[in-house]
């Protein structure tokens, strides 16, 4: 059983299609919004319209919003290529591959951190929603390095409370586009999905709050090394703050890299990699720091870049 929300079109929308009208008054993608009215969910008035209908001001709508699929619970299987940083009876910190999801998700079929811990034999905090136990934060399937899960309860608790309050300090490394000028500052720019829905996210007004560090490390003829602190953890973060920079990392085709570029220097995926991460153990209240060295994709075309 679906949602029903029912009001009136606000003046202000007069003469906007209808899946633009939607998209501004519900928040969805304009694809979103054809897909509800192409399935009957959209009544104008009463009656059934097209998505390219043009709305008038004061027309009555009524739309019945599905409710989201439930996410996959994880498969425990060991994932090849996942290694242990750290483990204690709280945490355990994980180098994570290429193609590893952190949980399970809609339209997620590959393998996940969680899965590969429990694969392994390893216990997670049964904290959070079923499918995403443990936690605490996320890398992209395709961005390698250091990441954390919660093994306590307690240590769940504390390590959510860290990342929200921002004492967690995450640092990456990014092989961008081009030669940064100022060779080091700081992006403040808001963050939400992009309006074309299609999975992407970018630089909104309105966003949510979203602060970057940057300081070049070494500046090749097409490419510069980038040493990144994160201030707050948005989806995508760095690679939409690269790319409103236009010095999107390399290989990053779904932000704007050069493909050129990626093929020459061996990139099938952004060259972005969590090279450590340090917080105040959970348990213990000692700080705590993890390191991890580049993976083999990543160490290869930082060579090419060098030589080229």
């Amino acid at each position: 059983m679906g949602d029903l929300r029912s009001l009136p079109v606000p003046d202000g929308l007069e003469g906007e299609r209808l899946d633009a009208a939607l998209a501004r008054l519900f928040g969805f993608s304009r694809t979103r919004a054809a897909e509800l009215i192409a399935s009957g969910d959209v009544l104008v008035d009463g009656s059934t319209p097209a998505k390219s209908d043009r709305v008038r001001g004061g027309a009555w709508l009524d739309v019945t919003i599905p409710p989201p699929p439930a996410a996959p619970m994880p498969v425990a299987e060991p994932v090849p290529g996942m290694t242990i940083l750290y483990e204690d009876d709280d945490i355990v910190v994980v180098n994570k591959p290429i193609g590893v999801a952190a949980h399970p998700s809609v339209g997620w079929t590959g393998p996940t951190v969680i899965g590969g811990l429990l694969g392994a034999g390893h216990r997670v905090s049964t904290s959070g929603a079923a499918e995403r136990q443990g936690i605490v934060h996320r890398l992209d399937a395709n961005t390698t390095g250091a990441m954390v899960v919660a093994k306590s309860e307690r240590a769940y608790t504390a390590l959510k409370r860290a990342f929200k309050e921002r004492t967690v300090d995450k640092r990456y490394h990014a092989l961008v586009q081009g030669h940064m000028d100022p060779l080091r500052g700081t992006v403040d720019a808001p963050i939400d999905r992009h309006p074309s829905g299609d999975g992407r996210w970018a630089v909104v007004a309105g966003g949510k709050d979203s602060i970057t560090h940057y300081d070049t490390i070494e500046a090749f003829r097409a490419a510069s090394l980038l040493d990144i602190k994160l201030e707050t953890g948005r989806t995508h973060q760095i690679r939409v703050h690269m790319s409103a920079l236009r010095h999107p990392c390399v290989g990053d085709l779904q932000y704007g890299a050069d493909p050129t570029l990626a093929a020459r220097l061996g990139v099938t995926r952004q060259w972005l990699h969590a090279v450590s991460l340090a917080f105040d153990h959970p348990a213990t209240g000692e700080w705590v720091s993890f390191t991890t060295d580049y993976p083999a994709d990543l160490a290869e075309a930082l060579d090419r870049a060098d030589d080229s």
